[in-house]
């Protein structure tokens, strides 16, 4: 595995978890996945980026529960268990922005759009940057692939279920325990829409260059 890999694996990490917290400070909605996390740190007063974690390795839990009920080989159930000791570098990214990122609640709506309009741009080319690289996925990608596989249905499907199942379960915390929309708003149905396109643009302007680099096998 080539040093250049894993450079932009780390840029990637990087560079998705800025647009992620980036997200959280506009005050206008995170997306879907992780949606949950959000709602649960103002619910208990923890920090974003630790309820993050929190989530993720009930991510990796879930998968490495699925992969022994299907009887997976041993090297499926390793990268599952590599997804906890990323979940933790890739958090602490995350709580070193959000030390020095301040919030934009009150800010003029221009302003948190813009920062918004942003945060999806950099998740989009964090994503991609990471995927493209092939090493350890991030637990939300994770458990996508890890139900599609299950349940044999495309991954894009799955993805949108899981992203329905994660905001339908946001809605119930917010309006049973925190009596606000708490990490739902534009912002969420902009990820939604925007990243992926993020991803798709990256990709082909930038990230099949940068495979080609790294000499990794896109077949």
């Amino acid at each position: 595995m080539t040093k250049r890999r894993w450079i932009y694996y780390l840029i990637g990490l990087f560079i998705l978890a800025l647009g992620l917290e980036l997200n959280s400070k506009t005050g206008l909605g995170v997306s879907a996945i992780i949606s949950v996390a959000y709602a649960n740190s103002v619910l208990f007063g923890i920090a974003f980026p630790d309820m993050t974690l929190i989530l993720y390795i009930i991510f990796v839990l879930v998968e490495l529960i699925i992969h022994t009920i299907r009887k997976q080989p041993r090297q499926v159930l390793v990268m599952d268990v590599l997804q906890i000791p990323l979940s933790i570098v890739f958090t602490r990214f995350m709580k070193v922005y959000e030390l020095f990122i301040p919030d934009l609640f009150g800010s003029v709506f221009s302003l948190r759009l813009f920062v918004l309009i942003l945060a999806v741009i950099c998740t989009g080319i964090g994503a991609a940057m990471t995927l493209n690289m092939r090493i350890v996925p991030n637990p939300g990608d994770g458990i996508v692939q890890t139900i599609a596989d299950a349940i044999g249905k495309e991954t894009g499907i799955t993805k949108n279920c899981v992203d329905l199942s994660c905001v339908l379960l946001t809605l119930l915390i917010d309006s049973i325990f925190v009596g606000s929309f708490a990490g739902l708003g534009l912002g969420t149905l902009l990820s939604m829409i925007g990243v992926g396109r993020t991803i798709a643009y990256f990709n082909r302007w930038v990230g099949n260059q940068m495979v080609i680099q790294c000499g990794i096998d896109n077949a």
